[in-house]
C-alpha cells in the first residue's frame, strides 16, 4: 500500500501473532521493487492509540481474531491465500517463490484498484 499508494494512503501493518521476516517474501517483494528487508511482525498491541478509519483483514485467522475497533472503523475482510500454506510441502525453490509471486500480484491488484472493490 505504502509502495502503491501512500500518497493516497497512510498505511500500517500488524498482526495477531508476530514471527520473522519471511525470506521467500522479501525476495519477491524486492523483485517488484519494494524493500522490505528493514520490516519487522509487530503485534496489533503496537499500534494501540492509534485510530483507523479503515482495517482490512487478509486471512481468515485474523478476521475470526479480529478486535472491536472503537469510532468509526469499518473493518473489511480480504480472503487472500496464505504464501506459507501455499508452498507448503514443496521442495523446488522456483515453485515457492511462484506461490509468493501468486499472492503478491493479487494484492498489488487489489491495492490498484480499492475503489472497484467498493472500500
Amino acid at each position: 500500500m505504502r509502495h502503491l499508494r501512500g500518497n493516497e494512503y497512510e498505511a500500517f501493518s500488524a498482526g495477531i501473532a508476530t514471527h520473522g521476516m519471511n525470506q521467500y517474501a522479501m525476495r519477491v517483494m524486492q523483485e517488484a521493487g519494494v524493500d522490505i528487508s528493514g520490516h519487522r511482525s509487530k503485534l496489533l498491541s503496537e499500534l494501540s492509540g492509534q485510530n483507523f478509519d479503515l482495517v482490512i483483514t487478509v486471512c481468515s485467522r485474523a478476521n475470526e481474531s479480529c478486535p472491536i475497533f472503537p469510532g468509526k472503523t469499518r473493518v473489511v475482510h480480504v480472503p487472500f491465500d496464505d504464501p506459507p500454506a501455499l508452498a507448503a510441502g514443496l521442495k523446488d525453490e522456483e515453485q515457492i517463490l511462484d506461490c509468493y509471486r501468486r499472492v503478491r500480484d493479487a494484492i498489488s491488484e487489489f491495492i490498484r484498484n480499492i475503489e472497484k472493490a467498493g472500500i
